[in-house]
């Protein structure tokens, strides 16, 4: 009886302790596993400064025919936007800066704007004035691009390197100048004052009765205009 009474103590041990275990299953993996941690904040002073450098750049890159430096810094698949419409790649805009072909007397960086997306992407406004520009064709011809031009480039960073992606530029109809000299980044961007240089009065019109009646001459056809290049340098507007 004794012995009985002991199997049946043991039995219902045994059923009471895989009960226990069904009620509470092991812990989901899935559920305790530890929350992503969020990408850090990025630098963007940092990311300020070494894209003001590239862009400050451009003007030592053209001097020396650094065609290396171009190469380095623009990627494979950058997208160049002339102010004509024309479109250009980087190798095109090496070969063009290695040969000459962009000239000036003086390059004034009025502003540089850096606009940090996130760690990997960001956009910068240019702002510069070329004196005595010259863009020559490769059949000799020459086009002059003195004036003042706004910049919008986009860069992307690849491989822990910055490099642009897109490049367009336009020549600035009504020049401004820059409030200070110094780049500024989004943070503290750089504000521009509207030129204060006077306007001439207008030139007073003869009236109808006074103006003889001659025949206008037929306009001779105009020459085409040089290809824009390279990436920096763009042809001035026509009159």
């Amino acid at each position: 009886m004794q012995k009985q009474l002991f199997v049946a103590i043991l039995l219902l041990g045994v059923v009471v302790a895989g009960f226990t275990a069904c009620s509470n299953p092991p812990a989901n993996n899935a559920n305790t596993a530890a929350v992503a941690t969020p990408e850090p904040t990025p630098d963007r002073a940092a990311i300020g400064t070494e894209l003001t450098r590239i862009e400050n750049d451009w003007p030592r890159i053209i001097k020396e025919r650094d065609g290396a430096t171009v190469r380095r810094n623009e990627a494979d698949d950058v997208v160049i936007v002339y102010p004509d419409g024309s479109l250009g790649n980087k190798e095109q805009d090496a070969k063009d800066i290695e040969d000459g072909l962009f000239t000036f007397d003086s390059w004034d960086t009025l502003e540089v704007k850096v606009n940090v997306v996130d760690k990997n992407l960001a956009l910068v406004t240019l702002r510069y004035a070329v004196k005595n520009g010259k863009v020559k064709s490769r059949d000799g011809r020459s086009m002059d691009v003195s004036g003042q031009y706004l910049s919008l480039d986009t860069f992307a960073r690849r491989n822990d390197q910055w490099q642009f992606i897109g490049l367009s530029s336009v020549r600035v109809q009504n020049p401004v100048s820059a409030a200070s000299p110094t780049p500024s980044t989004a943070a503290s961007p750089a504000t521009a004052r509207p030129s204060t240089t006077p306007r001439s009065s207008p030139v007073p019109k003869a009236t109808p009765a006074e103006r003889p009646s001659v025949a206008r001459p037929t306009p001779a056809a105009r020459p085409s205009a040089p290809r824009p290049t390279p990436a920096r340098s763009t042809p001035a507007a026509t009159p």
